[in-house]
């Protein structure tokens, strides 16, 4: 039978055909769906098992801080001058004491945790919140104390003398660990150690061939965004000239 000059055997032939066709479209995009999804998969595997994640090396890098537990980066000493003085009856007695002794600067690293470590992926920044700077000391030169004292009838009739050892020993500690908190040696001491931190993190990521920026700074501080640095141009024993 003849329709329009198209037979039914050529309508059958032109619909199998559409229907071939059709089935080749949808394969196609079958396969490439299955294509994509298999790229999706082998791209996240790369990217979990090959490439080195910047949050799991800082991770290793803080836990061999931690198993470090003390870290300590910075000494440094100081000369105490003090003086005691006693009046009784109507003698009086004093004694000067010259007390050197050294201190160290120490970071507790046992007390870092996970929370301490902050990524910025936008700017490949790696943040480190250490804590506060402890000083340690002081460690007293007793070979280099020097005394001085006037009064000696007083100090030899009564117990004055032993009063005024006793009130400059602890003046004299007091005196060394108050300079060793002065701001330019407890600066000194951050830097010192901000550095170190610095480079123990930054080595690992730059051997896995992570491009990273590494801020350190420390709990009892401020903004560190504009990083205040100690005059380099000032030797440390000129910063530490002893007061008489």
């Amino acid at each position: 039978m003849e329709d329009g000059g198209v037979t039914e055997r050529e309508r059958r032939r032109g619909s199998g055909l559409g229907g071939c066709v059709n089935a080749v479209i949808l394969a196609i995009l079958i396969l490439g769906a299955i294509a994509a999804g298999f790229w999706f998969l082998g791209d996240s595997l790369k990217k979990r098992f090959l490439e080195p994640d910047p949050v799991t090396v800082a991770t290793s890098s803080l836990q061999g801080l931690r198993e470090q537990n003390r870290l300590s980066t910075f000494a440094a000493r100081y000369v105490a001058v003090v003086t005691s003085k006693q009046s009784r009856l109507g003698l009086t007695a004093q004694k000067t004491l010259i007390m050197p002794g050294s201190v160290r600067y120490e970071v507790d690293l046992s007390k870092l945790s996970d929370k301490d470590l902050s990524w910025d992926a936008g700017s490949n920044t790696l943040t480190i919140t250490l804590p506060p700077v402890e000083v340690i000391g002081p460690d007293v030169d007793i070979d280099q104390i020097r005394e001085y004292g006037e009064g000696g009838i007083l100090m030899a009739l009564t117990d004055a003398e032993a009063k005024l050892d006793a009130a400059n020993r602890q003046a004299a500690r007091v005196e060394l660990v108050r300079q060793a908190r002065e701001a330019t040696p407890m600066r000194m001491a951050r830097e010192a150690t901000r550095r170190a931190v610095e480079n123990n993190f930054a080595l690992p990521l730059r051997a896995a061939g992570i491009t990273a920026n590494v801020t350190v700074r420390f709990a009892d501080e401020g903004d560190r965004s504009n990083r205040e640095r100690w005059d380099m141009s000032r030797r440390p024993e000129d910063v530490y000239a002893n007061r008489q």
